[in-house]
């Protein structure tokens, strides 16, 4: 299972999704910021914000620029998951440098495990 979306501006955000054994793993590219946090919100958790799957990983391949706005959602994301199912987990994989330092500067990289590869993030 395949499914794209774009936002408004679609140099801003795309989203592509796709299931590998049963892990939801969703591919982002664009620029995490306020402006996109709603289609970034639905992308992670699904259109009622509820998980559509106990365990997602993120692939930040083409992430350019994350803020604040990024990191709440994945947190939310992760709380979420967390919240509704036991073995539930959500994953970072492939985060550009900028992106990594933030995600380590602020500490969310000891709460949400973060890989090199989505290959990885899916075997660990």
């Amino acid at each position: 299972m395949t499914r794209t979306e774009q936002a408004d501006r679609p140099d801003r955000l795309s989203v592509e999704e796709r299931v590998v054994d049963g892990v939801r793993v969703v591919t982002i590219r664009g620029e995490l910021d306020h402006d996109v946090y709603d289609k970034l919100s639905k992308a992670l958790l699904g259109e009622d914000e509820e998980p559509v799957s106990a365990r997602i990983v993120a692939d930040l391949t083409g992430v350019t620029f994350m803020d604040s706005s990024g990191l709440n959602a994945f947190l939310a994301t992760h709380r979420q998951v967390s919240d509704t199912s036991d073995v539930g987990w959500v994953r970072i994989a492939s985060a550009q440098d900028s992106v990594l330092r933030v995600l380590q500067m602020t500490g969310v990289d000891s709460i949400i495990g973060c890989y090199p590869t989505a290959e990885q993030a899916l075997t660990a």
